[in-house]
């Protein structure tokens, strides 16, 4: 298959008139005036790599707490059509026993998804301190447990693990736990120092800064300072205009350049869907105007997707650039796939997303399926 006359974004993030041959799944070459027998002209057209969203607990009132193939295949869908071609799905703070049954869910699951696949879980929880829990599950927070831990990854792969660096066992348990995946500072109170500290011993990333951390204060710069602190530690950013202000996410991507940033949606089921009542985590979360939030008023997760999320940066003056990489480029490095997909490359998936002049959605490809 050649996809011909669009104007993609290359391997650097650029944008050049080029032509992109997939066999197999994959894309084979990257070349000028490309023809074949299987053609389609994308004139005006501009194409994208695919986005990658590593954390998303739920889509199209599918969850993955729910342990259901179905559940999982209705995210999949949702996603492919919101041009994200890959994804981690999250779980929450929950008994090791119903931990067990969901990654079972999902292991059972990779490999026969109707749209966006799995790289593995984002293991949110429930490794997090109970003063920042946000809407986890209080009755089920715990200490940081390797060998939990390891039982769970044999079950289904971890990508990433969420931890507050504070707690007890925590650097520990990320000194090991990051030989397998990704450590991410989450739902901590943690001063400058205990994240540093974390930053020293396996951690390497953070989970939706500034939500559920402590803010910047002149004399307590907390968690989000060692982050921006750091040279190489990334950070999350959930981009609906709702977790944090526009400013916020300007000043967020001022600091951390072009490949520190990952949007992500943190979505629940409720995206895609209308308001009303729902379940995440076991808790009842009430949606008015798009906005999810428990019964005190706490921020429950998003119902964003990460093509409305490009959109929103956009309009709040991120630069194209910077705001691709951080919805392609930099979760796929995060979790270690950055050599299969992420970018517009000669033997990475054909995972792509072809917008119209709107940057609305056109076309998805993902592994060079048509969706």
């Amino acid at each position: 298959m050649i996809l011909k006359n669009a104007i993609i974004i290359d391997e650097n993030f650029e944008e050049t008139k080029k032509d992109i041959e997939i066999e197999n799944g994959v894309i084979t070459k990257i070349s000028d005036s490309l023809s074949g027998d299987d053609e389609i002209d994308f004139s005006g057209k501009k194409i994208l790599p695919g986005f990658v969203d590593i954390h998303i607990h739920g889509a199209n009132d599918g969850d993955l707490s729910d342990a259901k193939r179905e559940s999982l295949d209705r995210m999949s869908s949702y996603l492919a059509s919101k041009g994200v071609t890959s994804f981690c799905p999250a779980s929450m703070t929950l008994p090791f026993e119903q931990l067990c049954e969901q990654f079972k869910a999902v292991e059972e699951y990779k490999g026969s998804e109707s749209g966006a696949y799995i790289h593995g879980i984002n293991m949110e929880g429930p490794y997090i301190a109970m003063s920042k829990k946000g809407a986890q599950c209080g009755d089920y927070v715990r200490s940081a447990d390797i060998e939990e831990f390891r039982k769970l990854n044999t079950i289904s792969k971890i990508c990433l693990v969420d931890v507050a660096p504070e707690t007890e066992n925590a650097l520990e348990f990320a000194k090991e736990a990051s030989k397998t995946c990704t450590v991410s500072i989450a739902h901590t109170a943690a001063t400058y120092e205990e994240a540093t500290a974390g930053l020293c011993s396996g951690f390497s990333h953070a989970t939706h800064l500034y939500n559920a951390m402590p803010p910047i204060k002149n004399r307590e710069p907390g968690a989000v300072t060692a982050i921006f602190d750091s040279d190489t530690a990334t950070a999350e950013l959930i981009c609906d205009g709702f977790h944090n202000h526009p400013a916020i996410l300007r000043t967020a991507f001022k600091i951390l350049g072009e490949d520190r940033a990952v949007v992500v949606s943190d979505s629940m089921r409720a995206a895609g869907g209308e308001d009303g009542e729902f379940v995440l985590g076991g808790q009842t979360v009430y949606v008015r105007d798009g906005k999810a939030r428990l019964s005190d008023g706490t921020i429950a997760a998003s119902t964003s997707n990460l093509h409305e999320e490009f959109l929103n940066l956009l309009s709040f003056g991120i630069p194209f650039k910077k705001a691709l990489k951080a919805c392609t480029a930099n979760p796929a490095r995060v979790i270690g796939v950055y050599d299969k997909t992420g970018s517009i490359s000669i033997g990475k998936s054909a995972d792509l997303l072809v917008l119209n002049e709107d940057l609305s959605i056109n076309t998805v490809f993902i592994k060079g399926n048509k969706q």
